[in-house]
């Protein structure tokens, strides 16, 4: 929570804010994300505008997560920009009969001060996780996991397998005999040519 009182509802009044805070549960997504408790620095930008408090600011905070191709634990630096209004509450009936036409989706989303006071964690919830790589990589070029053995396939660069395709399986026996059968025939038959040359 932050309180914007000294603002005072002056148009143009400013206040900036540094303040380190708690991550909320759940600040990410199944790969990776702010642990619950680690610190987020945030710097604000609090400007008092006609209608409310206009909060810019950035957020700055440890990942923590998984490669998704070897699945090692990983770690960045994350930097999130925001900027997001909190009306006041009389605001709601003014912009109302400013913006008649406007849909009521944009009224549920706009957000309000409380007793001067405004709830940060919805904004930089959204602001965090619309940040965070879908798709998280120790390394840009990571080979992953050996597909057969589950073997980091970075620690092994030449890691193999001498597999055979169980679908092929079957056409290899029939390789095999066919080439001693193929022997049996060329034998038999230059034994035949030579008969008919003797005649």
């Amino acid at each position: 929570m932050f309180d914007t009182r000294e603002l005072g509802r002056r148009p143009g009044a400013l206040k900036r804010v540094s303040r380190s805070v708690e991550a909320p549960r759940d600040l990410g997504n199944e790969v990776i994300g702010v642990p619950q408790g680690a610190p987020v620095e945030l710097d604000l930008r609090l400007e008092s505008v006609m209608d409310g408090v206009l909060v810019t600011g950035t957020a700055r905070a440890t990942l923590k997560g998984e490669c998704v191709r070897c699945l090692e634990p990983l770690e960045r630096e994350l930097d999130s920009d925001f900027q997001e209004l909190f009306a006041y509450p009389d605001a709601d009936a003014r912009v109302h009969d400013k913006d008649a036409g406007d849909d009521a989706e944009d009224e549920e989303d706009t957000l309000f001060l409380e007793d001067d006071l405004f709830d940060l964690e919805s904004v930089l919830r959204d602001a965090v996780v619309l940040a965070l790589p879908m798709q998280p990589v120790c390394q840009d070029d990571c080979p992953g996991l050996c597909s057969d053995c589950g073997a980091r396939l970075a620690d092994d660069p030449d890691h193999h397998h001498d597999a055979v395709d169980i679908r092929w399986a079957a056409l290899q026996g029939l390789a095999g005999t066919v080439k001693d059968g193929e022997k049996d025939n060329m034998g038999g038959a230059e034994a035949g040519v030579d008969e008919k040359q003797e005649k």
